[in-house]
């Protein structure tokens, strides 16, 4: 069989792959690097209409993980696939999904383990990168932990996934973003991949 093996070819092809079929034409400079990585995740050249950038968001982000602020995941897959090279040694890495007291706040509460793990993140928020690729019920939670008073981050990654919350949660959160940066991808559509690479973009070369 003849195929492609050259690793370094492969990531050139790719990405000017989706810079030949996507339209990028609406996102500045800065968010067309991240746009890029976030389709290449999936391999969706269509994601490009339903991204939603705000201006500033790469700077945010990657001025809280360069100032020592917490960068906190709602799950393993998407803590796995932050690249560790591409930031500080020491950045703190905060997935609460599987503190035993999560488990017990969601039976407490009747809610879900996922939006019980967002209580956990009260002392990590100040300032922070939040990265959300699963569940919307931790986008739920999160925008009511900080109407509660909670600390804002500094900026957050709005993809989580599903047939079931995740367009709202993403409607919701835009509507009212509470004065963070943000990234995020419309409707049904989002997941692990999608949200660790859009971090990823921050940091890349």
């Amino acid at each position: 069989m003849t195929w492609l093996r050259d690793p370094a070819e492969i990531y050139r092809n790719s990405f000017a792959t989706v810079v030949a079929e996507a339209d990028l034409s609406h996102f500045a400079a800065n968010a067309q690097a991240i746009a890029i990585r976030m389709i290449h995740a999936c391999g969706m050249i269509d994601l490009a209409r339903d991204i939603r950038i705000t201006d500033g968001f790469a700077d945010a982000a990657a001025g809280a993980v360069r100032g020592g602020r917490a960068i906190i995941t709602d799950c393993e897959m998407v803590r796995h696939g932050i690249i560790r090279r591409l930031i500080p040694d020491a950045a703190q890495i905060v997935c609460t999904l599987n503190d035993p007291a999560a488990r017990e706040i969601g039976i407490a509460r009747k809610t879900t383990r996922s939006a019980a793990a967002v209580t956990l993140w009260r002392a990590h928020l100040d300032g922070a990168v939040v990265i959300i690729g699963n569940a919307p019920t931790a986008l739920f939670a999160l925008m009511e932990l900080i109407d509660a008073g909670a600390p804002k981050p500094a900026a957050v990654i709005a993809c989580p996934v599903g047939f079931v919350g995740a367009a709202e949660s993403k409607d919701a959160f835009m509507g009212n973003p509470r004065g963070m940066a943000y990234a995020t991808v419309l409707g049904r559509r989002g997941g692990s991949a999608i949200a660790a690479a859009t971090f990823n973009a921050v940091f890349a070369p």
